[in-house]
C-alpha cells in the first residue's frame, strides 16, 4: 500500500464552499503524488478530500466510529473506498494518527484542533519513530500556532505551512518521497 496522509478538517463544510473545494483539490493532489488519503470518513472536508482523491484515481480510507453514527447520526460518505470501523471517537482519532505517515490540518473547529494538537504533541514528545510531517493548509491555524509557539519550546519543527493544496502535496513528497503502491 502507498504511504497514507491523514486529513483533518471540518465536518460542517458543504459542497460549493471554498473549504470544500480546497479539500477536494488537496485529495486530488495527494492522489496524483501517489499517496493514500485517510480521514474520518464522514461529511465536510472528509468527504471532499476523499472525493478529490478518488476522482484522481487514488485510494481512500475512512475511519468511522459506531458511537458517532448512533449518537450524532453521522453517515459514511460515498467516496470512502476502504472503511476501518472502530468503537468511539477516541479510538478513531488514534487510528487516524496511527495509519498516517503525514497529516494535513484544514480549517475546522475544536475536533480538528484536538487532532492537530495530538499529532503535534506526538512529534514533540518523540512518540513516533521519526518525526512525521504535519502540514497546515492555508492560514487558518497560523494565529493559534503562533500564539502557542511564543511560550513553547519543542524538539522538532513538525508543522509545515502550505498556501495551496499542490504545495501541501509537494511538502509530503519532499519529506516522505513520492509514494509508491
Amino acid at each position: 500500500m502507498s504511504q497514507v496522509i491523514t486529513v483533518f478538517g471540518s465536518s460542517r463544510t458543504k459542497e460549493g464552499m471554498p473549504g470544500y473545494e480546497s479539500a477536494r483539490e488537496l485529495g486530488a493532489a495527494l492522489a496524483r503524488a501517489g499517496f493514500t488519503v485517510a480521514n474520518g470518513g464522514y461529511g465536510g472536508t472528509m468527504e471532499a478530500s476523499a472525493r478529490g482523491a478518488r476522482e484522481a484515481g487514488g485510494h481512500t480510507i475512512g475511519v468511522t466510529a459506531e458511537l458517532l453514527e448512533r449518537e450524532v447520526n453521522a453517515t459514511r460518505n460515498q467516496w470512502v473506498e476502504e472503511e476501518v470501523r472502530v468503537r468511539d471517537w477516541q479510538e478513531r482519532l488514534f487510528k487516524l494518527v496511527e495509519i498516517g505517515q503525514g497529516y494535513v490540518a484544514l480549517p475546522g473547529g475544536t475536533g480538528t484542533l484536538v487532532e492537530l494538537s495530538v499529532v503535534w504533541e506526538w512529534n514533540n514528545k518523540d512518540f513516533f519513530e521519526k518525526p512525521r510531517p504535519v502540514v497546515l493548509l492555508g492560514g487558518y491555524w497560523h494565529p493559534v500556532i503562533d500564539a502557542i509557539a511564543q511560550g513553547e519550546i519543542w524538539n522538532h519543527s513538525p508543522l509545515l505551512r502550505a498556501p495551496t493544496p499542490e504545495e501541501a502535496a509537494a511538502l509530503f513528497v519532499n519529506h516522505l518521497g513520492r509514494s509508491n503502491d
